[in-house]
């Protein structure tokens, strides 16, 4: 670590996902944009590139049928429509998530449910699903969190005894894999987000996925007004949005994914030589995953004891962004329900609808049934990751942990 100690003494910038830094965007991109642009069309509905961008995905991710649409939120809310619930039906789910995931299920009259989280992981397990399930439950949401596959094993098991779906949000997980099989390719409905953040990006932009015939039908219609393209007497079947994504977007997406088995290796690649370097710190705990499961790294998520180290995540952070590590601690500052539109219920208008129909006690968000939650966010400390980094970038950030924990005391 010799060499470290002079790049953190030196101070080096890192690559940002955020910009051209950290992302594999380029002349690829540029050459099917113009393809793209001298055609004339920019609709989906009449191109070609979205259409490739779906054939090709699932082809990558093993499965039937893959759909393209607007965003992370609306391969969500297309996923949970295609199960069309009953108002007051509800959706076992996790409180360590984005609202992106949540508002869906409110949207179409559903009540999220939360489990606790495995405190290690972060993400729920069928033993927390299980207490949470009722004959109201339509389906179990799962999300990968960070690109760390959830125990899908057990909760499948749990799934089918109980005859429920299982939707897996894996925004954060693209090519993450479990016991051979690819994250979204194991539950009912996968969800992947193309914000520009993830490990593949069209700006904005999502991708929904099944191998269910039936439903597969559910989620085109639904990305498309519930016309029914190609039909001998098509009509609006039922009540639906446009989230269809453009063939701009299409043509950056096809580009991407040619790119995405790379990019998934250099961050692993990165995030074991992270793992080598600061596995032996006192005051924090590396990733752990799951047995035959790989992680995936949208981002490398420590855990921080703040009985070893002062301050904890936060005093942690604060030595890091000095030299110019910008991580995050606590990942989110509090639980999703603890968000005014589940405390206050703010919904439509003044009506408070879907909470109006829910059970009391799935309204219930004491901090006592939510331990390994609030354990979690109390100790997480979020490093920045992509495909970018070098060994001379994750050397960096490995000493600058060293020299900051050093300076804790511990």
């Amino acid at each position: 670590m010799e060499s470290s100690t002079l790049l953190a003494e030196q101070r080096i910038s890192l690559p940002s996902d955020q910009d051209a830094s950290g992302r594999t965007l380029g002349d690829e991109e540029l050459d099917l944009l113009g393809q793209v642009i001298r055609s004339g069309t920019l609709t989906s509905t009449k191109g070609e590139f979205v259409r490739l961008l779906e054939k090709r995905f699932a082809e990558v991710l093993g499965v039937q049928h893959v759909y393209a649409c607007a965003s992370g939120t609306a391969a969500i809310h297309t996923a949970v429509a295609a199960l069309d619930p009953n108002p007051g039906d509800e959706f076992v789910t996790t409180p360590i998530t984005d609202m992106g995931a949540l508002a869906p299920i409110l949207y179409q009259g559903a009540i999220p449910v939360f489990a606790d989280v495995d405190p290690r992981t972060f993400n729920v397990t069928a033993e927390t699903i299980a207490p949470c399930l009722s004959d109201r439950t339509k389906g179990i949401i799962v999300t990968h969190l960070f690109g760390n596959p959830c125990d899908m094993r057990g909760i499948m098991e749990l799934a089918r005894a109980k005859n429920l779906p299982v939707i897996e949000d894996c925004a954060q997980a693209f090519m993450a894999e479990q016991g051979g099989q690819k994250m979204g390719a194991i539950g009912t409905i996968g969800c992947f987000s193309l914000q520009q953040g993830k490990h593949m990006t069209t700006g904005e932009g999502g991708l929904v996925c099944t191998s269910d015939p039936a439903l597969a039908r559910r989620m085109f219609l639904f990305i498309n007004k519930a016309w029914g393209y190609g039909d001998p007497k098509p009509d609006h079947y039922f009540l639906a949005p446009n989230y269809r994504m453009s063939e701009l977007q299409g043509a950056v997406g096809v580009a991407q994914l040619s790119k995405l088995k790379a990019s998934v290796v250099n961050r692993v690649l990165a995030a074991a030589r992270l793992t080598e370097h600061i596995g032996d710190l006192p005051g924090i705990e590396t990733p752990y995953t799951y047995p035959k499961s790989m992680h995936t790294y949208w981002k490398y998520c420590l855990r921080v004891d703040s009985g070893t180290l002062p301050g904890g995540a936060v005093g942690l952070a604060q030595i890091l962004a000095k030299k110019g590590i910008s991580s995050a601690p606590r990942y989110i500052q509090k639980p999703a329900f603890m968000c005014e539109i589940f405390q206050r219920q703010r919904t439509f208008g003044s009506s408070r609808f879907p909470f109006t129909l829910a059970r009391p006690e799935t309204v219930d968000y004491n901090p006592d049934r939510f331990k390994g939650t609030f354990a979690a966010l109390e100790s997480a400390l979020v490093l920045p990751l992509n495909e970018r980094y070098t060994d001379q970038h994750v050397d960096y950030v490995a000493q600058s942990l060293r020299d900051a924990i050093r300076q804790l005391g511990a």
